[in-house]
């Protein structure tokens, strides 16, 4: 039984692994805003964007193989791990650079004095639409009664993302940037977020057909096995 349930469990920290190296990496560089082409439009997005697809994917792929508590505790232990980088973040400037620091404090400060604002922003945001994509993703699975993958995946994803990048932009801007620009960023933001929803639809399909299957069997298996014994 252990070694059928080693691959999937490897999978699940995998998924997890991805989730938390995205949702960190975003939060560190989403003080830069970038331009990308993509031919039809020139989108003007945070850097933080390029990474946070991946934390809805994996949020999907997790939800879909290992069900909706699981999902959950992924992005509680997000949460977590946002906090935590704070922390350091903080520890970091609390102690002063010694002569010859590679990184000053002028540098340290310059890169990270707003990343308290980023990080709380992200995190309030990050909790809600997180929970928004989980609630929505199962919501259609039961609406559709497990059918049409491609409608929870994206469904769920499209809108959270949109709470996601409203949430985010508004705390960041609100009072420092203009309505109009405000209202620009966040339609760029949701526009270059539903692009890469859309595009990673059939890494979706892929995981949930490689691993779905003994993924259910896995969890069937170990509910059975922890079940507590019929009494006669």
């Amino acid at each position: 039984m252990h070694t059928r349930e080693r691959p999937i469990d490897f999978m699940f920290l995998v998924l997890v692994g991805l989730f938390l190296a995205a949702l960190v990496s975003c939060n560190l560089i989403a003080n830069k805003f970038v331009t990308v082409d993509l031919g039809f439009k020139v989108f003007v997005v945070s850097a933080g964007i390029l990474p946070y697809p991946v934390t809805f994917l994996a949020t999907d792929i997790v939800s879909e193989l290992y069900g909706k508590r699981r999902s959950n505790q992924v992005v509680a232990a997000g949460f977590v791990a946002s906090a935590f980088v704070l922390l350091v973040l903080w520890l970091g400037d609390v102690f002063p650079a010694i002569p010859g620091s590679p990184v000053d404090d002028a540098t340290y400060r310059a890169v990270f004095q707003n990343a308290w604002r980023v990080m709380a922003a992200s995190m309030v945001a990050y909790l809600a639409a997180q929970f928004v994509d989980v609630w929505l993703f199962h919501f259609w699975k039961d609406l559709t009664r497990g059918r049409h993958l491609w409608l929870r995946n994206n469904g769920s994803t499209i809108v959270s993302q949109l709470l996601d990048t409203a949430l985010v932009v508004v705390v960041l801007f609100a009072g420092v940037r203009s309505s109009d620009e405000i209202l620009a960023l966040i339609a760029d933001g949701w526009m270059f977020k539903v692009i890469f929803a859309l595009a990673d639809t059939p890494f979706f399909y892929a995981a949930v057909a490689l691993f779905g299957r003994p993924a259910r069997t896995a969890a069937i298996t170990s509910a059975s096995a922890s079940a507590p014994p019929l009494r006669s």
